[in-house]
């Protein structure tokens, strides 16, 4: 799946996988030693997220049910947690600078498309 900000016609990720079972959510990125820079996870049913355990950090975007962006987290080190993004539903799991990168702002409009 593509990750698209149509709003600044820049693409955050080409490969991006849904955790939307309970076990796919809970496990998110542990176990895995790095993020590709094409990749992304993105988590449903989420408005705050931790990196406990986690082995590198990351950037999250989190978006509303019109897949506006709501809430910005850059380079996440592992062993923290984030606020809590009432008006979110999903968090987008980046590679750590993508967000600086793609210029990705609040209210920007995100495009998944498989």
């Amino acid at each position: 799946m593509k990750i698209i900000n149509t709003s600044r016609n820049a693409l955050l990720a080409e490969n991006a996988v849904i955790a939307e079972s309970l076990f796919s959510r809970i496990k998110g990125l542990l176990g895995r030693s790095f993020l590709g820079a094409n990749e992304a996870l993105i988590i449903k049913s989420c408005n705050s997220i931790h990196t406990f355990f986690m082995r590198f950090a990351i950037d999250v975007i989190f978006l509303d049910r019109d897949n506006r962006v709501v809430g910005l987290k850059e380079n996440i080190p592992p062993f923290r947690v984030t606020p809590i993004y009432y008006r979110a539903i999903q968090a987008v799991e980046l590679p750590a600078y993508t967000i600086s990168r793609t210029k990705t702002q609040l209210n920007d409009r995100i495009q998944l498309e498989n």
